[in-house]
């Protein structure tokens, strides 16, 4: 159990975000906004799809995610002839014990990168689902436990791309949240030319996180406050999408546990005890959009997932809250700076 002189700490620890933070925006630059989306997941015990076109920096971010923490990492290139027991790991017989061992796969690691997931068979890519959902994996009746933490950071192509294929529901639905790069600026890509231009920008990046610092913020954020208001308003907003006439299928109810578990992660990046409902508004989208299926006519009315989502957002009632009584950790002064 969390104690109060644990959570003391919060403040010191999310001194050690912010050089996470600093470490991938020296590399994904102009794009703050997807780097606190990443920091969130992984505060928060989920798992991040990256979705754009080929060329944006998804790779690129999974793996400077990844080298900004001192923590095992591989890396899973999916491919069509890419097997299940690859990622989970196989049993070989050892002539000299007369026994079976076990060969980890590439999944038993901390961080693991899984570039362009969905150019893999719908097969293969289901070999994550025990993993992701219950951090373990089970080989011919053997279950091995996973390390801590253990963040699966997915890319991916566009489905309009030649050569891939969709992700199935249960494989999305235990993605916390997805996050599209999108093109930097001009002013952005004029800085990357200046300083990635020669030199590869992986090549000076050192470890500036531990995995038990990171451990200990996931401690940390686990013990933040949700009003029972809060956690009404997620039900709200994640049960809007069952009904609405724009779905043919709606956020599943582990898609609220992941976005009261982001919204924590939020609140303390923001240096917040507790939830506010706002920090369920911002991740909405991220969080429900990459689950949710657009009927046939809103496909032909152009209408997106993510316009769905903020449809349902300004129909739901926003609870009026107040921060809960007693001294704070971490609690942003006057002034302060939001990571």
């Amino acid at each position: 159990m969390t104690t109060y002189d644990d959570r003391a700490s919060l403040t010191d620890l999310t001194t050690t975000v912010e050089r996470v933070r600093r470490s991938v925006e020296g590399v994904i630059e102009g794009k703050p906004e997807v780097v606190r989306l990443s920091l969130t997941v992984l505060l928060a015990e989920g798992h991040l799809l990256i979705e754009d076109v080929p060329g944006v920096g998804k790779t690129m971010l999974a793996k400077t995610l990844a080298r900004s923490i001192d923590c095992s990492v591989r890396r899973i290139q999916f491919t069509p002839d890419l097997l299940p027991s690859d990622i989970t790991g196989v049993s070989i017989f050892d002539q000299q014990r007369r026994d079976f061992e076990f060969k980890p796969g590439a999944i038993f690691a901390q961080i693991v990168i899984g570039d362009e997931i969905n150019r893999a068979s719908p097969k293969t890519q289901s070999a994550l689902l025990e993993s992701m959902e219950e951090r373990q994996v089970t080989v011919d009746g053997q279950t091995y436990e996973l390390p801590s933490p253990f963040m699966v950071v997915a890319t991916q192509n566009p489905v309009e791309m030649e050569g891939t294929y969709p992700l199935p529901e249960a494989q999305r639905d235990r993605f916390m949240a997805r996050v599209s790069i999108g093109y930097p600026s001009a002013e952005a890509e004029l800085q990357m030319l200046d300083v990635h231009g020669s030199v590869s920008p992986l090549d000076d990046l050192q470890p500036v996180a531990h995995a038990h610092d990171i451990v200990k913020l996931i401690e940390a954020v686990r013990a933040v406050h949700v009003a029972d208001a809060v956690r009404r308003y997620a039900v709200d907003i994640v049960a809007a999408t069952r009904t609405h006439a724009d779905l043919r299928l709606g956020a599943s109810p582990r898609a609220t546990l992941h976005l009261l578990r982001a919204a924590k992660a939020s609140a303390a990046l923001s240096g917040r005890e507790y939830v506010l409902p706002d920090d369920l508004q911002a991740l909405a989208a991220p969080v429900l959009a990459h689950r949710l299926l657009p009927t046939a006519q809103a496909q032909l009315n152009r209408r997106t997932a993510e316009q769905v989502v903020q449809d349902i957002l300004q129909r739901t009632p926003v609870p009026a809250t107040a921060p809960p009584a007693g001294p704070l950790y971490g609690q942003q002064q006057p002034g302060g700076r939001r990571l």
